[in-house]
C-alpha cells in the first residue's frame, strides 16, 4: 500500500496512512514523507507502537540527528531518556509526575509558550519527531501555527519591515516570560543568545515564513521594549485561529513537524497527577540562518 496523506486543515497538517514506521523505509517512502512535510508542514501517523530504537532508526532515515546537549537545564546524568532523545514529558527518572515546585517542571512550562524547537541554537532544527507513549485523559494537546500563511497575510508595509530583521533567541528569554530566572553561571553560558533571521525562505518550495518563537527576545538595532512589543504583535497575528491546527493526542500517535515553517505549543493538563510520556527526536538543520558574527548593534 502506497503512502497516502489526507489534509487535516486548510493551511497545515496531514494524516498519513500506508506506512509502518517500525520497519525500514524504502527510498520512495522517505521521499513521500519529505514531500508531505514540504506541503503540509505537520504530518500525523496513528497507531505507531514504536520503540526508542525504532524511533531513532526512522528519524535517521529523514536526516542527521540533532545533538540535544544545551537544550535543557537537566544534566546528562539526570536525564530519563537515552541519548538522542529530548524528554518533553512531565516525568521524573522513576516515571512519576514531577512535583509542582520541581525545577525541571518550572523550566518545562516554557513548552506551553508558542515556540520553534532549537531556535536557540545557532543551527536551528529542521524536523521534530514526537512519539506519544502515554497521554493524559484530558488536555495536553499540541497546537501548530502555520508561519507561511502568517507571512502571506501580512500587509505590504509590515512584510517590507520584517524582511531583513535579525533577532536574538535564547531560552533565557522564553523562561523569563514566566518569571523563571534562577540560572546558574554554567547554564547562562550554555544558553547564550544566538542570531536568527525573522523571515526564512524554504529551500525546496521557495515559500517565505515568519521565524518566530518565545525564545526571541531582541531585534538587532532596536530598543528592547520596542522590539518585544513588535514581536508580541507578530506572534498574535501568526497564531490567529485560522492559522492553527490542534493535534489531539492518542496513544501511539507519532507527529512530525517542520520547525522552519511552524510554531507550536503544548496545552495545559493535570501534569502533577497524570502522565504524559512524549519522546522527541530532532533532525538537525542545514546551517545557520544568519552569520553569528553579525554585530549586535543596539542589542
Amino acid at each position: 500500500m502506497a503512502i497516502a496523506i489526507r489534509p487535516l486543515h486548510p493551511h497545515l497538517g496531514g494524516e498519513v496512512e500506508g506506512v509502518d514506521l517500525r520497519a525500514p523505509l524504502t527510498p520512495d517512502e522517505v521521499a513521500a514523507i519529505h514531500a508531505g512535510m514540504d506541503r503540509h508542514a505537520v504530518l500525523v501517523f496513528h497507531d505507531q507502537a514504536i520503540s526508542d530504537e525504532q524511533q531513532l532508526d526512522f528519524s535517521r532515515s529523514l536526516g542527521k540527528l540533532e545533538q540535544i546537549d544545551g537544550g535543557h537545564i537537566a544534566k546528562r546524568e539526570e536525564r530519563r531518556l537515552r541519548e538522542g532523545f529530548a524528554d518533553v514529558s512531565n516525568l521524573d527518572r522513576d516515571g512519576q509526575p514531577l512535583e509542582r515546585n520541581h525545577r525541571y517542571r518550572m523550566f518545562n512550562l516554557g513548552n506551553r509558550l508558542w515556540h520553534s524547537d532549537s531556535s536557540f541554537r545557532a543551527v536551528p532544527a529542521k524536523y521534530s519527531i514526537l512519539s506519544g507513549r502515554s497521554v493524559p485523559s484530558a488536555g495536553g494537546d499540541t497546537q501548530f501555527a502555520d508561519m507561511r500563511a502568517a507571512y502571506d497575510a501580512l500587509d505590504d508595509e509590515t512584510r517590507a519591515e520584517v524582511e531583513d530583521l535579525v533577532c536574538e533567541h535564547s531560552q533565557i528569554y522564553s523562561r523569563g516570560q514566566l518569571g523563571f530566572a534562577e540560572f546558574t553561571p554554567d547554564e547562562l553560558e550554555i544558553l547564550k543568545p544566538v542570531l536568527q533571521r525573522l523571515v526564512r525562505t524554504h529551500p525546496t518550495t521557495g515559500r517565505k515564513s515568519l521565524y518566530l518563537s518565545a525564545h526571541a527576545g531582541k531585534i538587532i538595532g532596536w530598543p528592547v521594549p520596542e522590539a518585544r512589543f513588535f514581536l508580541r504583535d507578530l506572534n498574535e497575528h501568526a497564531t490567529r485561529p485560522e492559522f492553527v491546527f490542534t493535534q489531539r493526542w492518542r496513544v501511539n500517535d507519532l507527529v512530525i513537524w517542520d520547525n522552519r515553517q511552524t510554531m507550536h505549543r503544548v496545552r495545559p493538563f493535570k501534569d502533577t497527577l497524570e502522565k504524559r510520556d512524549m519522546r522527541r527526536t530532532t533532525i538537525a538543520g542545514d546551517g545557520p540562518t544568519v552569520d553569528q558574527a553579525l554585530q549586535r548593534t543596539g542589542s
